[in-house]
Formats: C-alpha cells, sequence, structure tokens
C-alpha cells in the first residue's frame, strides 16, 4: 500500500501492477513445456520473477492458473491460425498451414509429451474441459473459413464443417502418436500427414 496526501488527510491507495497477468501466464506456459503438468507455483514466480504470493493472489491456485492459462490460449490459437494462413502461398496451403500452427512450434517429443500432458487435468476439471471445449471450437471454426475459401481446390472434400473437424482430430492425434513415437520433427509429420488428406480432396 502507499499513502497519498488529499487535503490534510491521508488515503490508502492499492499499490499499482508492475507485473502484468500476462506475463505470468507466459511464464506458466513457458514452465509447463519445460516442466510438464507437474509444475509448481513456485517454478512460474522464479521463471516471472515474481513472488509465489504475487502468483497465489493473482490466480488463486495451480487449477486457477491453468484456468487463466487456457482463456488466454484460446485467443493466441486464433491469432497464430491467421498469422500462418496469411503467409500461405495458395488457398490449400492456408489450410493446411493453419491446421498445424497450433502444435508446429513443439520444438521435440518431451517438449510435445509435457503440453499434451496437462491434457489429463483438462479432463478431470469441468471449467478446464469446457473451455477446453472452447478452444477446439475456435480452431475448427478458423478452419471451416478456410475451407471454404479453398473449396473450389477441394472438390471431393465433405463439407467444410466435417473437413475441419477430420482435420482438427487428424493433427491433435498426430501430436499425441509423434510424442510416444517420434521420428523426424513434429512440424514435417504434421504437414507431410495433412498434405496426405488435402491431396486425396483434390483428386
Amino acid at each position: 500500500m502507499t499513502e497519498l496526501m488529499n487535503r490534510g488527510s491521508i488515503t490508502l491507495v492499492a499499490r499499482p501492477k508492475t507485473i502484468s497477468d500476462e506475463r505470468i501466464l507466459d511464464a506458466c506456459g513457458a514452465v509447463i513445456t519445460a516442466n510438464g503438468p507437474g509444475f509448481t507455483l513456485a517454478e512460474v514466480a522464479e521463471r516471472a520473477g515474481v513472488s509465489v504470493g504475487t502468483v497465489a493472489q493473482r490466480f488463486g491456485s495451480k487449477l486457477g492458473l491453468l484456468r487463466a492459462l487456457s482463456r488466454q490460449a484460446i485467443g493466441q490459437a486464433v491469432d497464430e491460425m491467421r498469422a500462418a494462413a496469411e503467409h500461405a502461398t495458395d488457398p490449400v496451403a492456408a489450410v493446411r498451414e493453419a491446421a498445424v500452427a497450433a502444435y508446429s512450434g513443439l520444438g521435440d517429443a518431451e517438449e510435445a509429451a509435457n503440453n499434451l500432458g496437462v491434457l489429463a487435468i483438462d479432463l478431470a476439471d469441468p471449467e478446464l474441459r469446457a473451455l477446453l471445449g472452447d478452444h477446439y471450437a475456435a480452431r475448427e471454426n478458423e478452419l471451416r473459413a478456410l475451407l471454404r475459401a479453398a473449396a473450389g481446390e477441394l472438390p471431393h472434400a465433405p463439407s467444410p464443417a466435417v473437413a475441419a473437424r477430420v482435420l482438427h482430430g487428424l493433427v491433435g492425434g498426430i501430436s499425441m502418436d509423434w510424442s510416444v513415437r517420434p521420428h523426424g520433427t513434429l512440424a514435417d509429420r504434421l504437414r507431410q500427414d495433412v498434405d496426405a488428406v488435402l491431396d486425396g480432396w483434390r483428386r
């Protein structure tokens, strides 16, 4: 708390935040990538350069931190997909790049397993499970729009809604499989398998 003089009286006001919630959430994501679902608030606090008390005050608990991270991730996923699609060379490539955007940045099998390991916590908590559903729906909506734009080049694809569901499920399954049986890079595996489906829809 700080003291402010106001016409001869002393008023107590809250000290302004100097560390943003976003910085703490980014630190949480980095710690999960490095350490997996067994991470602690102390590890997040150290990464963010704040006290454990600050993390607990902002988010309440590890579960509260994960819920906030899940909310943040929805918007980030959509932004990543749109950025990937914008840099693609054609509408079909835009579909592919958007589909793989969520997972292609995971550098190795351990990082992939650490991030995917949080899925068990997501499924066990009703609020996290609902947020994960919102996350998946947002990604499918982006794919659906891109598939509509690419429909002329994918004459044998199912409806955009079904095609989006197929591609979304495909990249999630590939990421899980690759984290158990890694060969090459995850980004290459994702693009190879997504292209196999898209090529079939071209013919």
